[in-house]
């Protein structure tokens, strides 16, 4: 277990640094890294803009309650509309323009990814009848906020349906840290993906999973700094601790992909 705790880590890229290469998405699609995190990306123009349009925009978050906890967002995110996906691509269009285009900070790290990677595409998903998906979420954590165990899976999730993305091999997450807290707020990411057999774990009419579902599995822990972007494998079991002070606020969204060449990728919250 200690050797595999030791593979268990993050890749640390800087501005400047030569460009990944597809292995390095394989790596954490894979779980043989934690995450990728991207240093020195943004610069505080684009940060100070964001973070005034999202203050400016607060009335348009949506609180998601859960018996054991609750989910503060702007913007649309098709996990909690899979059941009506008309409704969240009819708000995905409405948020979409949250951002104006010279300060649009999910399309800057697009960009930014897909030089690193050195990707053929990275766009917005869009379903053949040309309904497009939400471009990122806005999530927000205040004083006392924390995000229970749980993972990310739309090809289990959206299996029944027809949507595009039901049909991708991969899933990776895409964060931007916007805001960091004062304490606390750190991000548990586990070595341990879903299977069906861990449904017993499952929280009854609440969010997540009960930590028997990862007990002595590799656990990478890791606190944003303002202006990481850091990318991780969220069909692993994943978590956020209680934030103390001052609010943690990030945008992001999920990229995929439907084949292992890793090459034309697909982003959507």
């Amino acid at each position: 277990m200690k050797n595999i705790e030791k593979a268990w880590k993050e890749i640390i890229y800087s501005s400047g640094d030569h460009p990944l290469d597809i292995n390095a998405l394989r790596g954490i699609a894979e779980s043989k890294f934690a995450a990728i995190v991207l240093k020195n990306f943004l610069d505080e123009n684009i940060l100070d803009t964001t973070i005034q349009i999202i203050q400016r925009n607060l009335e348009r978050a949506i609180v998601t309650q859960y018996s054991n906890g609750s989910l503060t967002t702007i913007g649309s995110y098709l996990a909690k509309d899979l059941n009506q996906p008309d409704k969240y691509f009819r708000e995905a269009q409405a948020n979409s323009s949250l951002f104006p285009m010279q300060f649009d900070i999910s399309i800057y790290v697009r960009q930014k990814l897909q030089h690193i990677f050195n990707l053929h595409s990275l766009k917005i998903a869009q379903e053949p009848d040309g309904r497009t998906y939400a471009p990122f979420i806005v999530r927000i954590h205040s004083d006392g906020i924390m995000n229970p165990l749980h993972n990310d899976n739309i090809m289990r999730d959206a299996k029944s349906t027809d949507l595009l993305v039901a049909k991708l091999k991969y899933q990776l997450s895409c964060i931007i840290c916007i805001q960091e807290c004062d304490n606390g707020g750190n991000l548990r990411h586990y070595m341990k993906s879903w299977n069906p057999d861990d449904e017993q774990y499952k929280i009854k009419n609440g969010i997540g999973y009960d930590y028997e579902v990862v007990k002595e599995k590799p656990c990478f822990v890791f606190k944003p700094k303002v202006s990481d972007i850091y990318l991780i494998n969220p069909t692993n079991y994943h978590e956020i601790d209680r934030v103390s002070g001052q609010t943690r606020i990030t945008v992001g969204f999920f990229i995929g992909f439907f084949d292992d060449d890793f090459k034309n990728g697909i982003v959507w919250s």
